[in-house]
């Protein structure tokens, strides 16, 4: 029984080793990528970004959300965020259903993949014509590390339906409670969002199960 628990042990430590290696890397790169910035005049973001968009067909049963969505940009300075921003087609003018994902750089946004297969989203309704302000307000907090523990955020996503915008918020681990609970009030505070506004929040293994993106939340707040 001890060899048995001193085995498993082991193998934790060996998979937090290769998490803590990982960052390592994952930080030198970030690290090597801001400095070649900043001798290029540029000012740096702390994570790169990437910006994904999925347009499905009205009407069109079974279609491969993984084969609709693609990656069209990606950015990690100041510079390089408004370049985007300015071009991309703000949320009254894209057609119902569109979703656009703004995702940090090697996370893609898919419920059971890498950094989101343990997590989950805080979703909030908007009207379309307040959606791309506070989409906006958003996007500013996320390049500029304004939310708090940005870490365990992946990224957002603005989902363009017939009668409303829906903006959502992922994160990394839908089990702490306590992150769980102090994104939603970062969330609130930034946004500077109105009393009268009701988040929700459901982790992606539900959305899994249910197939669903925004029915059956677990938790209002």
């Amino acid at each position: 029984m001890e060899v048995a628990d001193r085995r498993d042990e082991e193998i934790r430590d060996s998979g937090n080793m290769d998490s803590i290696k990982s960052q390592y890397v994952t930080d030198s790169v970030s690290e090597e990528r801001r400095s070649r910035e900043l001798k290029d005049g540029l000012h740096p973001l702390r994570y790169k970004f990437s910006i994904w968009y999925t347009r499905r067909t009205p009407g069109v049963r079974n279609q491969s959300y993984e084969d609709n969505i693609k990656k069209i940009v990606e950015f990690s300075t100041v510079e390089g965020f408004w370049a985007c921003y300015c071009h991309l087609a703000r949320s009254s003018l894209l057609p119902s259903p569109t979703d656009l994902h703004f995702f940090k750089d090697g996370i893609r946004p898919l419920w059971e993949v890498g950094a989101n297969c343990n997590g989950g989203k805080w979703i909030i309704r908007f009207s379309k014509v307040v959606s791309a302000r506070f989409w906006e307000d958003l996007l500013l907090a996320l390049v500029g590390d304004q939310l708090d523990d940005a870490d365990n955020i992946c990224g957002a996503v603005l989902s363009v339906r017939f009668n409303e915008d829906i903006i959502s918020v992922w994160n990394r681990n839908a089990s702490d409670h306590q992150a769980v609970m102090g994104l939603r009030d970062s969330i609130k505070r930034h946004l500077k969002l109105p009393h009268a506004y009701v988040m929700e929040y459901k982790p992606h293994d539900a959305s899994l199960r249910d197939n669903s993106s925004y029915r059956n939340t677990w938790l209002r707040g």
